[in-house]
């Protein structure tokens, strides 16, 4: 899909506000009321506001991560996060 004026480019954009038009796009789709060739446009900017968001949530995760205590309680480093844990 190309970038018109009113398309925000994906690398310029937070996650929040990804997940915020993917939202849209994806309630405009569920309504059905839209042409073909659009759903089609708009489809393909959802699958990659959806992949943007997949890769900056990675990212967050490979930051995240929990502080260590030694034996006494104190705070003796850092490690991976293990989510779900």
């Amino acid at each position: 899909m190309t970038n018109n004026a009113n398309t925000p480019d994906l690398k310029e954009m937070s996650f929040e506000q990804s997940l915020s038009e993917l939202e849209e796009i994806v309630s405009r789709l569920e309504q059905g009321d839209v042409e073909l060739e659009r759903s089609i446009t708009i489809y393909e900017r959802g699958e990659a506001l959806r992949k943007h968001c997949d890769d900056l949530l990675k990212r967050a995760e490979a930051k995240v991560e929990k502080i260590t205590l030694d034996a006494k309680g104190s705070p003796s480093g850092t490690e991976p996060l293990n989510i779900g844990e």
